[in-house]
């Protein structure tokens, strides 16, 4: 069993993805992939019936991918119960003929605490918590007294008539 907060300190990762495979293959695996590397780094399982597809940015922001309706049928195929798709898929979604839905819940996701959230629903609300931290915008992240203040040379009092 992995002791929550080892996986890091003690492995090292590498994911090596080549730019020059199967041309819009490889983005929609970003939320899976990101969900794996978490999965093994807190010693737990993501849901059995779970499917999910979307690129995700360094910042978390999870974008749209094409091929939903595949994507949905497949995982209907596969015997899933839940799938995650990116939000600006929504529509996709929306297109797809009852018969594609059925038997499929699907949940939305705008940045990846979306996707965390159901996931691992034991951990619900602890990455949100983190996420909503990030996406402020640096300057108002830092505590004023962590903020550099750039270094100026203190003004001497000149005596009247002397040169600078």
């Amino acid at each position: 069993e992995v002791e929550e907060g080892s996986f890091l300190e003690r492995t090292h990762v590498h994911l090596h993805i080549p730019e020059g495979a199967t041309p819009k293959d490889g983005p929609s695996a970003g939320v899976a992939m990101t969900t794996s590397l978490l999965s093994l780094s807190l010693g737990t399982s993501v849901l059995d019936d779970l499917a999910m597809t979307g690129e995700v940015t360094l910042t978390g922001k999870v974008l749209p991918v094409g091929g939903i309706k595949e994507k949905v049928l497949a995982a209907q195929r596969a015997g899933v119960t839940t799938v995650v798709l990116p939000d600006a898929n929504r529509r996709d979604w929306g297109e797809l003929d009852d018969k594609s839905r059925d038997g499929l819940t699907a949940h939305f996701a705008s940045h990846y605490a979306d996707v965390f959230d159901v996931a691992f629903p034991a951990h619900a609300g602890k990455l949100s918590a983190f996420a909503s931290e990030i996406k402020r915008p640096k300057k108002e992240r830092k505590a004023p007294s962590e903020r550099k203040v750039p270094s100026r040379k203190p003004k001497v009092p000149r005596e009247a008539g002397e040169e600078e």
